[in-house]
């Protein structure tokens, strides 16, 4: 079956590489960037199949989040699946920032990465209710991190706002399985994107690739293949897991 699929922060990295795998898959994606749409577009364009779709927008901003929602159904003629990928990053070390800067890496870090996905789960959601063919079958899936666990000391609101997402998702599991909606999340550890090329291609890039026993990190495809098969064929019996994709550099 052919299922409807907003993949937020989709224009690149990780998000695009979810994308790919899931139209190679037979699914119709509405690729979502934050403000890039040309980087959108070119993903879109190059998806196997036909009916995909571009949204843009801010998923930091409530009503931003309302719109892209409104756009991919409207684009897709439904939703199915949300996947909760856009994040951010930004490193603000507690014994370096400035107060003012402290206040503002957590509140834009929050907004992004934990507000806006609880907000576009609620949208999908009731999307999910409120459409004619019901909502069983519905899926949400969220990219989290293995920071929400092993720790960020450098960028301690990412590991917070990630362990959040963790606990959102399963508070969703459970709120949401008498509908027949599934909830999953992934922690993936450290992956071979442009945002990771600076730390990877720089002095410490030989002890990242230590953390794990296969001596490398992740590439975006094994991330993708993960949560392809957790937004589509995965058993609902799932629901509420958080798959760390970490090759093995952290156990829990």
């Amino acid at each position: 079956m052919t299922s409807k699929i907003l993949v937020t922060g989709a224009s690149r990295g990780i998000g695009a590489a979810i994308a790919h795998d899931l139209a190679g898959r037979g699914h119709r994606v509405a690729v979502h960037a934050g403000r890039d749409g040309r980087a959108a577009t070119a993903v879109r364009d190059a998806l196997p199949g036909d009916g995909h779709v571009v949204v843009v927008g801010d998923v930091g901003d409530s009503e931003a989040c309302s719109r892209i929602v409104d756009e991919a159904v409207g684009g897709l003629g439904t939703l199915d699946v949300l996947v909760n990928n856009a994040g951010m990053f930004e490193a603000h070390p507690i014994d370096t920032v400035s107060f003012a800067d402290w206040q503002e890496a957590w509140r834009r870090t929050l907004d992004v990465n934990l507000l806006g996905p609880a907000n576009l789960a609620w949208l999908v959601a009731r999307h999910l209710l409120d459409r004619p063919a019901g909502p069983e079958g519905g899926r949400l899936i969220s990219v989290g991190s293995r920071g929400a666990y092993r720790g960020e000391p450098v960028t301690p609101a990412y590991g917070a706002s990630k362990a959040a997402l963790h606990s959102m998702t399963q508070s969703l599991a459970v709120a949401l399985a008498p509908h027949g909606i599934l909830a999953a999340a992934v922690a993936p550890g450290f992956v071979e994107t442009d945002m990771g090329r600076t730390v990877l291609d720089g002095p410490g890039g030989d002890a990242v690739r230590a953390q794990s026993p296969f001596n490398r990190v992740a590439t975006p495809e094994e991330v993708a293949q993960t949560v392809t098969w957790l937004a589509t064929d995965a058993p609902l019996w799932v629901s509420g897991t958080v798959v760390d994709v970490n090759g093995a550099s952290y156990l829990r």
